[in-house]
């Protein structure tokens, strides 16, 4: 629509000016100026830059040339009480247009340029209260209207994509959340159908419990705790591990203090299959499964048993897996 309407505006002052009533003296520098015109115009609305609105370098250039030459052809075309004829000052109008056509192609400079250009032979030949009279302050005023609606536009082009960046936060936050909550609603739904049964069996018994029942309630207890503590560690092989590691009277301890955080889920359940492998064979009195925060560590599982003069825990055992497959 734009692109029309500039070339609507551009052939209606090439009409001005073919449309003289006195012959000029050189009209064909009239004729030079009129198709100069139209070529430069033609050039800065429809040459295109790769992906950008701007005007390319080389139509600026003739759009420069162009404000130049084309005031300079058309009044020396003329006689010089004929220049402040309607038909004879096409050329105020015709630049301003070209003016405004650089400052949309976000070539403002060029564009104030040209508009200097044009104030400084509008007022060289025809005089500048003159200029003012014939058109000059239109000019102006459209090269003026049009920065500040290409301010104004851009302006809202970045309230858009920032508003934009905004909802796609927000979106992605509200994401977390749902995540979040089904992951909770999950963990406490496992809570409850692992301390369930025991707590009932409690209550009936009025706490009153078997050694099965005893042992059965710290699994609980302990199984529980590794769902709060290192439930993205766990799958049905490693929680089984656990709890035949217990069985046999090993102290187990889970932290997840985001080890996997960025690890693929391929990974994440490679990793998993590998822990379950190592507790699966393992005969310490304690083992800690820790996933720390480390750019080559994900898991470390530490063995110790007691021994030694004073008792202290002995490291038995100790298996790191990597983030990465070697």
């Amino acid at each position: 629509m734009t692109t029309a309407l500039a070339l609507g505006f551009a052939l209606y002052f090439a009409a001005r000016a073919i449309w003289w009533i006195e012959q000029p003296t050189a009209p064909l520098l009239m004729v030079a100026a009129i198709g100069l015109y139209l070529a430069a115009v033609l050039t800065a609305v429809l040459a295109s830059s790769a992906g950008s609105v701007r005007m390319p370098v080389g139509a600026a250039v003739f759009a420069l040339v162009a404000s130049a030459v084309v005031p300079a052809f058309a009044s020396i075309a003329l006689e010089r009480e004929m220049r402040s004829a309607p038909f004879a000052t096409w050329y105020i109008g015709a630049i301003g247009l070209l003016a405004v056509v650089c400052v949309v192609r976000r070539n403002p400079i060029v564009g104030w340029v040209s508009l200097g250009i044009l104030i400084t032979a509008a007022s060289a030949y025809l005089g500048i209260g003159n200029a003012f009279e014939l058109g000059l302050v239109g000019s102006i005023t459209w090269v003026v209207v049009a920065q500040l609606l290409v301010l104004f536009w851009d302006r809202a082009v970045r309230d858009t994509e920032r508003l934009a960046d905004v909802q796609r936060a927000v979106s992605a936050w509200h994401a977390t959340q749902l995540v979040r909550q089904r992951e909770r609603r999950v963990r406490a739904q496992r809570a409850l159908a692992i301390a369930g049964p025991v707590l009932s069996r409690t209550v009936a018994a009025h706490g009153e419990l078997t050694p099965e029942e005893r042992l059965e309630a710290r699994l609980a207890e302990g199984t529980m705790r590794d769902e709060l503590r290192g439930a993205v560690l766990l799958n049905d092989a490693v929680r089984q591990a656990i709890s035949d590691a217990r069985r046999n009277g090993t102290v187990v301890t889970v932290f997840d203090e985001g080890g996997l955080d960025g690890v693929d889920e391929e990974r994440r359940n490679e990793i998993r299959d590998e822990l379950a492998s190592v507790l699966a064979s393992v005969r310490s009195n304690r083992v800690i499964i820790r996933a720390g925060r480390d750019d080559v560590i994900a898991v470390t599982v530490v063995g110790r048993a007691a021994g030694g003069a004073h008792d202290d825990d002995a490291v038995d055992l100790w298996h790191e897996i990597r983030r990465t497959a070697d």
